[in-house]
C-alpha cells in the first residue's frame, strides 16, 4: 500500500478503483516537435516511439467492446504519427468520438497545415496547450517563438470554426509556470477569455486547469533547482477528498503506443502498468475487469487530488 492509497482509505473507506471505461486516452507516439519544460513524458523530436497501425486496429476494437464515449488522442504530438488520419478515420467509422491533444504549433509544421480542415471536416474535438495568455510566460515554457506560432494557429482553427461553434470545440490548457498549484479555473478561463480577445482577437470553448507533475522534465528542474521535495509536500498538504470521485483514472483507461495499458498517462511515464489482477496488455483486452480494476498509485498521485483538483478533463472540484 503507497502513501497515497492510505490517504484515499482514511478518506472514503475503501481503495481507489475504476467504475467504468468511458475514455480511452491513446499515447500514439513520444515524438514532439518541441520539449517543453513542464512535460512529464520527456517528449521531443528525438524521441521515435510510435504506434503502428496494428495497434490502432486494437484499440478501435477495445472502444467498441468498452463501449467508449470518447477516444482522447495525445503523444508527444500526435500530428506526428503516420497513421493518425486513418486512425481517425476508422474511429470515426465505428461512430467514436474523437479527441486530439495538440500542442498548437505542431499544426503549423510541413505537410501538417491541413491537419485543421482534417479534423473541422470529421469533428474532432480538440485540446490545445496554452499555459498562458502573456508571451514572456509562454517562451519560459516552450521556447521562443511558440507563442506567435500558438496565436497562429488558433487563428487557423477559429476561422474554421473552432471554439466558435458548438460541434467544434477547442479547449485550451493552463500549466503552471512553476511549483505551484493552478488558480481557480473559472476565474483563470475569465481572464483567458479577456486577455485573447483583446490581443488577439481569438476564441476558444473552455480553459482546463492542470497541475504540473513531478515527473519528467518538470521534476528535472525541481531537483535542479532543490524544490522536489517541498512541491511534493505542498500537494500532499493539498490533498482534497472531494476529488476522489471524479479522478480521471476510474473513467479512463490509458493506452500507450506500444499497446501496454496505465490506469493513466502520468503511470505511463513512471511505467506503471494496470496491475492488481486486471490485464496489462491491449491484446488481453478485458472490459469487465478493467472496468472495476483497482488503481496503481504513487506519491505523483496527490498531484491530482491538491485543491481543486487536477485531470485531463481540468479541475475536478470547484471552489476547493
Amino acid at each position: 500500500m503507497t502513501r497515497f492509497d492510505g490517504a484515499v482509505l482514511k478518506a472514503s473507506g475503501r481503495a481507489l478503483c475504476a467504475t467504468e471505461v468511458a475514455i480511452l486516452q491513446v499515447n500514439v507516439g513520444l515524438r514532439c516537435n518541441q520539449a517543453c519544460a513542464h512535460c512529464h513524458l520527456n517528449a521531443s523530436p528525438e524521441r521515435a516511439e510510435s504506434m503502428d497501425w496494428p495497434t490502432m486496429e486494437e484499440v478501435c476494437r477495445a472502444a467498441r467492446r468498452a463501449g467508449a464515449r470518447l477516444v482522447d488522442l495525445t503523444g508527444g504530438a500526435p500530428e506526428l504519427n503516420p497513421h493518425l488520419r486513418r486512425f481517425i478515420e476508422r474511429l470515426r467509422a465505428d461512430g467514436l468520438r474523437v479527441q486530439v491533444r495538440t500542442n498548437l504549433t505542431a499544426l503549423l509544421e510541413p505537410g501538417l497545415r491541413d491537419l485543421p480542415a482534417f479534423f473541422a471536416a470529421r469533428e474532432v474535438q480538440l485540446v490545445a496547450s496554452m499555459p498562458c495568455y502573456l508571451e514572456e510566460n509562454v517562451r519560459a515554457q516552450r521556447g521562443g517563438g511558440t507563442y506567435e506560432k500558438s496565436i497562429a494557429a488558433i487563428r487557423r482553427l477559429n476561422d474554421l470554426g473552432y471554439g466558435v461553434e458548438d460541434r467544434l470545440a477547442l479547449d485550451l490548457v493552463y500549466n503552471p509556470g512553476g511549483p505551484f498549484l493552478p488558480p481557480a479555473q473559472a476565474e483563470l478561463e475569465a481572464d483567458y477569455r479577456r486577455e485573447l480577445a483583446a490581443r488577439c482577437g481569438i476564441r476558444f470553448t473552455r480553459l482546463l486547469t492542470i497541475a504540473n507533475m513531478a515527473l519528467g522534465r518538470f521534476r528535472d528542474l525541481l531537483r535542479r533547482d532543490g524544490q522536489e521535495e517541498a512541491y511534493l509536500r505542498l500537494l500532499r498538504g493539498a490533498f482534497n477528498p472531494q476529488t476522489l470521485d471524479g479522478l480521471m483514472c476510474r473513467r479512463q483507461l490509458s493506452v500507450a503506443w506500444d499497446g501496454t495499458l496505465y490506469d493513466c498517462d502520468f503511470n505511463l511515464a513512471l511505467r506503471l502498468p494496470v496491475n492488481h489482477g486486471a490485464p496489462s496488455r491491449l491484446s488481453d483486452f478485458d472490459c469487465a475487469a478493467l472496468a472495476t480494476r483497482r488503481i496503481v498509485t504513487g506519491e505523483h498521485c496527490y498531484g491530482c487530488t491538491a485543491g481543486s483538483g487536477s485531470s485531463c478533463a481540468g479541475a475536478l472540484v470547484r471552489n476547493a
